[in-house]
Order: structure tokens, then C-alpha cells, then sequence
């Protein structure tokens, strides 16, 4: 027996099947997903990888499998489909298995390190900017201390024999890092249930008002009918999607069946897991990256085995080893972080429609704002739509009002918050209401230039100018991690006509401290949340102490209930409105949408919307919270333009230090490409990118409108990889489907 094996390699010369003998006594334990070792060629350790198909001969075939783990492996519906998204998203099959592998790299258990009851956990002691810093400076040399201390960037708190195992070191690197004061070892308990720290109380079903009762009826024909069906819930904020979602999960659980939920970021998850734990109880795993790596494995070992029948996740569990599928829900589905930006660059949303195909059961997508695209389908009666109109407690939507800043300026207001916001300030300050402040960038000043040549501070390594960040008193980039003391003096021409120009969370939260010097106010940002739980702690304290002002970035603006949330002010509303992408103008309508559904939950509420730009349609209809007007207007422009949902957009991107071999490679592919191409293909020529060098990486891309089929992938496949191409070791192709950013 011969078993065709794919090399668990990040290789793309290594992305293709080698055949070994199955030795005999292997051949009745042997099966389609079992992960093997294989001696491989001139290594003198074995390499693992995993067994793809099974056959009787082979002419290649001249070594042997040496091990094999059963109880690691895989099913042979993950090898398919890996082997799907593998073709479409331009990527090693190994890429994609990994992903269906338990938490840890390379799938290794770890499951044997969780008996103690003590055991020693390694920390970071310096913050991550220092680390990083004494990185670039050298003064942290060692490959392994570094790939350690990266580690624990991403997973701060990890048991030292995991750790080992993870990324294969020993305990002396460890103690030569501690020795050096880069981090510390604590004995501590062992902690893997993520929900020790809840104390939550029993929720009961409530009753749903007509719209949601006929929308819950529906969806209910597929799950009694084990039948495939793609549902839309389209309900303004506080409508009570969340509601439907929980009875026909308990409608699934019924029939034995199990559930996956996925929410689109790690910051909206607390609040939806509560939901779930109060109606669930422990019938609830949950993943996502800010759980340590023993807690995700855990809960991956729980859903393996039965134990809990609904998984709760960001974009990642919908590989969650679920046996017996009922169900699968996308709350907030416009949003962008279900699409990857990192290989494998998959789009949750295309998955979750092929696994509940797979298994006969419903796939349920849920918004107030959908996705354009979505909508389009909807439309075109490609999938059920449910309408609600209604919040489900009866409140009102908020009054928008939208306040143009140019006037602002002719009336003497320097300030980044306009006259009438400070009056709603200080009027709900008064009334001991709650206030949100939206602002989409962080840090205190987005660049600082010289007045005097015009000069402006970048990056070293990419681009783009580098952020103040007043807490720490540093400049740094938001791209590659980069930082730098302030400048005081210009370095080009001497001058001290140094400004700080633009505004983030962090000047905002000062200047709103010089306005209200007796208002208590608390940020949420990416460089306020590293922490784990950091999210969930920040949102309680707002809501708990009653915190007077909460400012922040997108991490605020979906899913959240505050009751006593009645004024919602948009700092710059216009900001994302020209960026170099054709969801530009739908992000920021979805954006204000969103963030003005957090005022008025529960008592009348108010929503000021600042901008430059008061007359364009994105910020007109999100004043009057007409998403049907908005899409009107939207979808007969991406027609006219030929943009999603009317065609696919492929991004193709070149990056490598040298700039002139990244240019002549992509003119090559470009060449390529268009000698074969089909007729509806459109293929613009190579250009830089619009951020053209991150990470000291030259960066160039070719852009592709087409409808997205088998052939167009197979041109796309002879554009990217033939043997010259396969020679340029210092650069990297990646192919983007309907990518987040055009960058």
C-alpha cells in the first residue's frame, strides 16, 4: 500500500505529494488525514506530515513511513478542503491543515503538560515597544531568545514545558533571558478554563415580537428539515439578532446537534460569550487568540470530544472540530476581519458556506449593516432575507445630527470637538449619562512635520510617517513596530518649527480632560487592550463604575449594550472616506451605523457626527440610518465601476529588498498573465503600492478584475509559478481574492 503524503512545510517548492510504503503491520491503522513521520530527503530528522490519499502502487515510492499518530490526525473532509482553499487562496495545502490542527504549532499535544497543579509560567518583564527596540539595536542577539521573546508577545503567561515543546528550546534559554531581566518565571496555578474569572447568572428565552418570530420560524424549516439554506438577518442596532441566534441554537441542541458562532473580533466577543454562558452554561467553548495556548487547546480538546455543543470564535473556529453540525451563524458580517490577511488569505464567510452545504444545516448571517455584496445576493434571492425594523425593547433609534467642521473654523473653534458636542458633553455629564467618543486613529498626533522645508518624520524601515505616542513620549510606526525619540529639532534643514499635526484617542482623551477636569473618562485602543482579558476589563469598568466618557477606536463601535449610553460623538466621520479602496464609502456608512447604534439602547439617545464632508452620501445616510437608500446609491456605482459584487478584484503583490528585481518580476508575471488571459479579464499593469515599502520590503502589485472561476485561477496559477520564478529566494508573490485593503 502506498500513501501520498503533504510535508508539513511552509516551502512552496515543497507543496506537492510524495508517495511512501505503508509497512505492513501500518496498513490496517492507516487512514485518509493521519498525521505521519517520514524520513525526507538528506534530513536526519524525521519531518511529520499528513496522508492525503491512499493507492496500491507507486513507481516513486522507495521509502517507508515510520510513525504514525492516529489520534492526532485529521478527517478526510478537512484534507478536501484543504486542498479547496489551497487552489483558491493560492497557498501550501500544509497552510491549510494547520489551521484544522489543535492550538500550538504544528498541531503538537500538549494535552500531557495540563495535569499539574503548579507549575512555572514565563512572562515578559520589559513592555513589547523595549523589546523590540533592543532588538534593532542588537543588544538581543540569540535567534532563540528572540523567537522566544515573539512568542510571548503573542502569548504572554505560557507554561514552560509547552513552551518548550512549542517552539523547541530548552529550559537554559529561559533562565539566561530571566538572568538578563527580559522576563520572569512565576510559579502559579494551572488555570485553563478561560471562564474562571465570570460569575454569570441564568438567562431565560424571551419573547420574541413578530419580525423575529417569522425569521426564527423559517431558518427553524432547515434545522427540522436537516437542510441547507443561507439566511440574512438584517436588523437595525439592538433589534435583537442576538436573540434569534440563541433560540435556534436551542432548536439545534434539540435535535442533538451542535453550533458554531462566529463574532468578528476579539473585543466584541466578551459581551456575546456572556450571552451564551447565561443561557448555556458550560455547553459553551470558546476560541480566540487572546486565550493562552493551553486554555485554546483545552477548549479544542472539549469540542473534539463531545463535550460542549456550541463554539463561540473569531474568524479561526469555523475549523473547530464540531462532529455533528446543526448550525452556523456569522453575527456582524460585513466585517472585515473575517477575510485573512495573512496566508492562507481565506474569507470565513466562503468556508462557512461550504461546510454547512457539507452538512445539511443552515448557514445564518446577521447585520445592521450588511455587506454590499451580501446584500446583492439577498437581492437577487441567492439568500433568504429577514427584515427587522423594530429594537426589541421598543426604544427609538438615536437623533443623528451632523456638524460641519469647516464651519467650526470660520468661527474661531481650534478644537478637535465642536461647539455643540462640548454643549452635549456637558449637558450629560450633568444628567449623570454616559458619553462615547469615536475616533479611528490612536496615538496623540498622526505625523510631525517641519514648518520650515517641509520635512516629515518616517519610518526607517517602511513608508509612512510615524505616530506620536505622548504616553511614552516616542514616535513609532504602526506598521512594523518601529520607534524613535521625539524630534525637537528638524533633521533636514535645523529648524525648531517642529509641529505635531493631526489627532488620535490620546490627544483626545487630554484635550477632553482640559474641557471636563471632573469628568472620568477611560480609552480603548490596541495599545490599552495588549493585556489578556484587557478588552473585557475596560468595557466592565466602563459600565460598572459608570465611567463619565469612554474614547476609542473601531473596537467600540459593534455589538456593545450600555444602558446608560444617551450621546455618541464621531470625532472625524470623513477620515476613512478616501482611502485607496472601493469599500471606502460603504466602510464608512457601516461605521457610523454601527457606532450610533450604541446610544439609546435603553433611553433616548443622541449621535453628533463631525466631518468635513457633510454632503456626501455615506455620512447623509448614516444621519438618517437608511442603509436600503445607502445601498441604492452604492450598488449602481460599483456597477457602473465594475466592483464586487459585479466582478472579483485579485491583488497580486511583489515584495523583496531590491526594488528593480521586484519591478522586473512583476512585469514578468504581468507578461505572463496577459498572454493567456481570458476576455473579461481585466489586467492593469504593474504599479508600486500605495504604502511601497513596509518592513524594508519593496512593495509592487498588479490588479485584476474578473469573475473569479476555475480557469481564471489556473491563468493565474501560470502567471505566479514556473522555475524563474521559483529562483528569486529573496522575494515573495501572494495573490489576494477581494482583499481588506489595497495597500
Amino acid at each position: 500500500m502506498i500513501a501520498e503524503i503533504i510535508v508539513n512545510s511552509n516551502s512552496k517548492a515543497l507543496n506537492k505529494i510524495f508517495d511512501y510504503i505503508v509497512p505492513n503491520d501500518m496498513e490496517n491503522i492507516i487512514k485518509i488525514g493521519a498525521r505521519v513521520f517520514v524520513p525526507f530527503g538528506k534530513c536526519k530528522k524525521l519531518e511529520d506530515g499528513f496522508v492525503i490519499n491512499l493507492k496500491e502502487t507507486s513507481e516513486f515510492a522507495t521509502k517507508e513511513i515510520v510513525k504514525i499518530e492516529t489520534e492526532k490526525s485529521i478527517t478526510e473532509d478537512n484534507i478536501i478542503l484543504a486542498k479547496l482553499m489551497s487552489r483558491k487562496y493560492f497557498c501550501n495545502i500544509s497552510d491549510c491543515i494547520r489551521l484544522m490542527l489543535p492550538p500550538g504549532t504544528g498541531g503538537k499535544d500538549i494535552s500531557s503538560r495540563t495535569k499539574e497543579k503548579v507549575g512555572n509560567f514565563v512572562f515578559l518583564k520589559r513592555d513589547i515597544d523595549e523589546i523590540e527596540l533592543l532588538i534593532q539595536e542588537g543588544k538581543i542577539k540569540s535567534e532563540k531568545h528572540i523567537r522566544v521573546l515573539r512568542f510571548l508577545e503573542q502569548n504572554d503567561g505560557v507554561y514552560v514545558p509547552d513552551l518548550e515543546i512549542l517552539i523547541d528550546v530548552n529550559k537554559s534559554v529561559f533562565k539566561t533571558l530571566e538572568k538578563n531581566g527580559h522576563v520572569e518565571i512565576v510559579e502559579k496555578q494551572i488555570e485553563r478554563n478561560p471562564f474562571l474569572h465570570k460569575n454569570i447568572e441564568k438567562d431565560k428565552p424571551k419573547v420574541l415580537n413578530d419580525e423575529q418570530k417569522k425569521c426564527y420560524d423559517e431558518i427553524c424549516k432547515s434545522i427540522d428539515n436537516s437542510r441547507f439554506s443561507k439566511n440574512l438577518i438584517y436588523g437595525i442596532t439592538g433589534s435583537g439578532k442576538t436573540e434569534i441566534y440563541l433560540q435556534l441554537i436551542e432548536k439545534v441542541l434539540e435535535k442533538g446537534k451542535e453550533a458554531i458562532v462566529l463574532v468578528p473580533e476579539i473585543s466584541l466577543t466578551p459581551q456575546m460569550i456572556d450571552r451564551f454562558l447565561a443561557r448555556f452554561g458550560a455547553n459553551v467553548a470558546v476560541l480566540h487568540s487572546k486565550l493562552s495556548i493551553g486554555e485554546r487547546f483545552d477548549e479544542w480538546q472539549k469540542i473534539s470530544k463531545g463535550e460542549t455543543k456550541i463554539v463561540i470564535g473569531a474568524r479561526s473556529a469555523i475549523f473547530a472540530p464540531v462532529k455533528n453540525l446543526g448550525i452556523i451563524i456569522i453575527d456582524e458580517e460585513h466585517d472585515i476581519s473575517y477575510k485573512s490577511d495573512s496566508t492562507p488569505r481565506y474569507n470565513a464567510k466562503d468556508l462557512a458556506k461550504y461546510i454547512a452545504e457539507k452538512n445539511n444545516c443552515p448557514l445564518v448571517l446577521g447585520s445592521a449593516t450588511p455587506d454590499i455584496v451580501t446584500m446583492y445576493q439577498a437581492k437577487n434571492g441567492d439568500i433568504n432575507l429577514y427584515t427587522l425594523t423594530k429594537r426589541a425593547n421598543n426604544s427609538n433609534l438615536p437623533k443623528v445630527e451632523i456638524v460641519d467642521m469647516r464651519n467650526e473654523l470660520a468661527i474661531g473653534n481650534r478644537s478637535m470637538i465642536s461647539f455643540k458636542l462640548q454643549d452635549k458633553i456637558e449637558k450629560n455629564l450633568k444628567n449623570k449619562k454616559q458619553t462615547i467618543l469615536f475616533l479611528n486613529r490612536r496615538g496623540y498626533s498622526t505625523f510631525i512635520m517641519c514648518r520650515e522645508c517641509g520635512y516629515v518624520a518616517k519610518c526607517k524601515n517602511c513608508n509612512i510617517s510615524l505616530t506620536y505616542h505622548i504616553s511614552e513620549n516616542k514616535l513609532k510606526c504602526h506598521y512594523c513596530g518601529f520607534e524613535t525619540e521625539v524630534i525637537k529639532e528638524c533633521p533636514k534643514c535645523n529648524s525648531k518649527k517642529v509641529k505635531y499635526f493631526g489627532t488620535g484617542t490620546q490627544k483626545l482623551e487630554e484635550e477632553i480632560h482640559k474641557l471636563y477636569s471632573s469628568a472620568s473618562t477611560i480609552r480603548m485602543d490596541i495599545d490599552t487592550v495588549s493585556k489578556k482579558n484587557s478588552h473585557e476589563e475596560i468595557l466592565n469598568k466602563f459600565k460598572n463604575d459608570n465611567i463619565d466618557i469612554l474614547i476609542g477606536t473601531q473596537m467600540i463601535v459593534k455589538g456593545h449594550h450600555f444602558p446608560n449610553v444617551t450621546l455618541v460623538g464621531v470625532i472625524a466621520a470623513d477620515s476613512s472616506l478616501n482611502l485607496e479602496d472601493y469599500r471606502a464609502v460603504e466602510k464608512t456608512f457601516q461605521t457610523l451605523v454601527q457606532v450610533s447604534g450604541r446610544s439609546g439602547r435603553e433611553k433616548n439617545g443622541e449621535v453628533v457626527i463631525q466631518t468635513y464632508n457633510p454632503d456626501h452620501y455615506a455620512i447623509v445616510e448614516a444621519q438618517k440610518q437608511d442603509y436600503d437608500l445607502f445601498y441604492n446609491q452604492e450598488i449602481d456605482l460599483r456597477k457602473m465601476l465594475n466592483y464586487p459584487p459585479f466582478c472579483d478584484i485579485i491583488l497580486i503583490r511583489f515584495s523583496g529588498k531590491n526594488i528593480s528585481e521586484i519591478q522586473n518580476l512583476s512585469d514578468y508575471v504581468y507578461r505572463k498573465i496577459s498572454k493567456v488571459k481570458k476576455d473579461d479579464m481585466i489586467i492593469y499593469k504593474p504599479v508600486p503600492s500605495p504604502i511601497d515599502k513596509i518592513k524594508n520590503n519593496y512593495r509592487w502589485r498588479i490588479i485584476i478584475k474578473c469573475k473569479l472561476t476555475s480557469k481564471v485561477l489556473d491563468i493565474i496559477n501560470y502567471g505566479i509559478e514556473d522555475e524563474n520564478i521559483k529562483k528569486k529566494k529573496d522575494t515573495s508573490i501572494i495573490v489576494d481574492i477581494n482583499p481588506n485593503t489595497m495597500n
